[in-house]
Formats: structure tokens, sequence, C-alpha cells
């Protein structure tokens, strides 16, 4: 019998290679004024910003440009907010990785509202509860790893001593349309291509495993993370250039925001928000380097409950089911396939060269805070403290 599940709606998507020059007609069509969020610089050095631009001024599409070179924290997107609503915008167009797309999102929804973002955020503003009106809103991803163009929630941050890392989340807030082309992949640097394409791995992993999955989630995930297993290193070494493994990759990376925003995530991504609140780190890193000795403590601890637990055991299979999708291990060895599956995990960190914790300056005093502040999430199995502070020391 299959159990009850519900599923989130999904952007309209297009997807492949070339899709970025349809983007001016696609704009055109949901708005004729415009904002547009973009990273740094990498779009404009591409030449793809004065295509854009040209683009959208065929279709006689204004639009007023803002550039987010960081995570967004509430100050920026009140500052954008405040900036632009009284200029009668019809949309917003949001060009980057997560950051950037995070902030599309959270402006695109507050422009309709007064007052500040801060005041939505779970667990940490006034708990207003937004009204889900917002603006159109595109998400055309350069990077392939949060999925957030597929998400429902905006994560905004404020990085220090009382830091937080939170998201802005209602169901109105999935992006009316995503555009994906790897293309725009291209020119992304070896070492946040690593990162990001570690964390869309571990958002499949994590959904996977989830307490919420679904056989959609499961469907989708695991069709994902096979792409993972010829694609993950390559796209970030040999076969940077690749366009059919740039390809791979953003699918999997959309993927697993889909099935992320379904089915919810695990202790990987319960770290990824407690040391980014104090710690300026790239979220892909902290994913990247922490999921193999996440995924070694759940095993053990799974192995633990098995006998008196039955999804234990279920867990474990599953875990089991990846570790030979991976390898070539014969299903019917769970505990070969495990081992293929931590051991595949710490090749690709060893790869793709993940950084430790400590070369963001995280010491082993901090554990102890991190670990107080770190959710489990939809976890396959309860973790106490002392197996997080295991965790970081492994990684440290």
């Amino acid at each position: 019998m299959i159990s009850p599940f519900t599923f989130a709606k999904t952007p309209y998507v297009y997807f492949g290679d070339g899709k970025f020059q349809t983007l001016g007609k696609i704009v055109a069509n949901t708005a004729k004024t415009i904002i547009l969020l973009t990273g740094g610089k990498s779009l404009a050095n591409s030449g793809k910003f004065k295509a854009l631009s040209e683009d959208l001024q065929k279709y006689a599409v204004t639009f007023y440009h803002e550039t987010i070179t960081a995570e967004p924290t509430p100050e920026l997107i009140d500052k954008i907010s405040d900036k632009y609503r009284n200029n009668n915008i019809g949309a917003v167009l949001a060009i980057g990785g997560g950051s950037v797309i995070d902030a599309g999102k959270a402006v695109s929804a507050m422009i309709p509202v007064t007052g500040s973002v801060f005041d939505y955020l779970e667990g940490v503003g006034k708990g207003l509860n937004h009204s889900g009106k917002k603006l159109p809103f595109i998400a055309v991803s350069t990077t392939a790893g949060t999925g957030s163009e597929a998400t429902k929630n905006a994560v905004l941050s404020r990085v220090g001593v009382n830091g937080f890392k939170r998201s802005l989340r209602h169901d109105n807030f999935v992006p009316d349309v995503a555009v994906i082309d790897p293309r725009l992949h291209l020119s992304c640097p070896s070492g946040v291509t690593s990162a990001c394409a570690m964390d869309a791995f571990t958002q499949l992993l994590e959904s996977f495993l989830s307490v919420k999955a679904s056989p959609v989630t499961d469907a989708l995930s695991f069709d994902a993370i096979r792409l993972c297993r010829k694609n993950i290193v390559l796209c970030a070494t040999t076969h940077a250039e690749d366009i059919n493994v740039r390809a791979s990759m953003a699918y999997a990376a959309f993927i697993s925001g889909v099935t992320l925003a379904n089915a919810g995530l695990g202790v990987v991504h319960g770290f990824a928000s407690s040391i980014g609140s104090y710690f300026e780190i790239p979220h892909g890193v902290v994913c990247g380097t922490l999921v193999g000795a996440c995924t070694r403590k759940n095993i053990a601890r799974l192995k633990e409950a098995a006998n008196d637990m039955p999804s234990a055991n279920a867990a474990l299979h599953k875990y089991a089911q990846v570790g030979a999708s991976l390898t070539d291990s014969p299903y019917d060895d769970i505990n070969a396939n495990l081992n293929s599956l931590t051991g595949k995990i710490d090749e690709w960190t060893e790869l793709l060269r993940i950084p430790k914790l400590s070369a963001y300056g995280i010491k082993s005093a901090d554990f102890e805070k991190i670990a107080s502040e770190t959710g489990i999430k939809e976890n396959p199995v309860s973790l106490s403290k002392n197996d997080l502070i295991e965790i970081l020391t492994e990684r440290l």
C-alpha cells in the first residue's frame, strides 16, 4: 500500500542548452518593468549581461539592476524592496547561484508588503505570517547546487555571535518560471562547482532518506543520484566544459530542490544552518565536508536500532540501494553497499578538494555551541549532541 503524501507545485521549467537566449521573450510575456538581480561580475564578464540587456530592450522591458555578492541578509532585502516598492515593478528576475535566487525570491515576496522581512523569518522575527502575495518571479540558475529555483523558501542570514540562517517561506514563493541553461554553468569556477555539486548530492541523499520521503520523491531523487556517479567529479575537473556533464548536474540540482521541498532534509543541513550562522563558510562546503561523516554516523545508529525499529531497517536498505547505484557492489550484500556508499562519498570529497572546517576558522571550542543549535530535521535516525560533536571532530 502506498502511504498518503502531498506534493508541492514546481515552476514552469525551461531546461536545456540555449534556453537563456529565450529569456527576453519569457520576461516580456510576464512584465514590462522588472528588477534584475545578478551576481557580482561573472554574467558581465561572459558577455551574457550585455546580450540580455539588448534582448530586454528589444522587447521593450525596462529593468533596474542590483547585484548580490554574498548570502543575502534581511537588511539587503529591505533595502532593495524599499527602493523599488513604488516603481510599478511587474516582476523580479534573478540570475545567479542560490544566494542570488534566494534574494530574488525574498524581494518578490516583500515588494507587495510593508515592514521588514526579518519579521517574517522563521524562528527569529516577530512570527508574522506572510499572505503569500508576491510579484511574479523568474529564477535563472548559474550554478548546480542549492536547487533554489525549485523551492518555496528564501534563506537569509546574519553572520556573527548572534547570527542566524533562517527561511522566509510560503507555498506561493516557488518561482513561477525556472530557466536552467547548463551553458551558463560552464564558467563557474572549479571550487564553487565542487561545493555546489556536493550540496546537490547531499540534498538528494537526505531527501531520499528523509522520514517524510514519498514514492514520488524517492523516484526523483534516486534517479538524479545515479547521474552523480558519472558526473559529480567530472563537472569540476576534467570535463568542466562538457555541456552534457554540466547538464546532468544542473538537472540533478534542480531535482534536489524539488525533493527537498517535498521531503525535507537531514542533519547535514542542520549543520549548514548552525555553522552558517556563526562563520563565513559557503553552504556547499559545509554540506560537502560533512555528508560523509554524517552518513557514517547515521548508518551506525541505524544499525543499533535495527532490531527494535522497522524504519531503521528500511533506511539501511535505502542507504545500501544508493551504495549499489554508485558502485558495482551486488545489491544483496547490504554491508558491502553501505561501505561502498561512505567510501564513494569520501572519494568524492577528496577528489573535489572540499576543505575541512578549520579552513574557515572553526575550532573544537565551537563544537558545543554548534551542536546545541543543530537540528536533525527529517533525519532517518535520532542523533545525540555527542554524535554531532563526533561528526564535527572528524572533519575539523
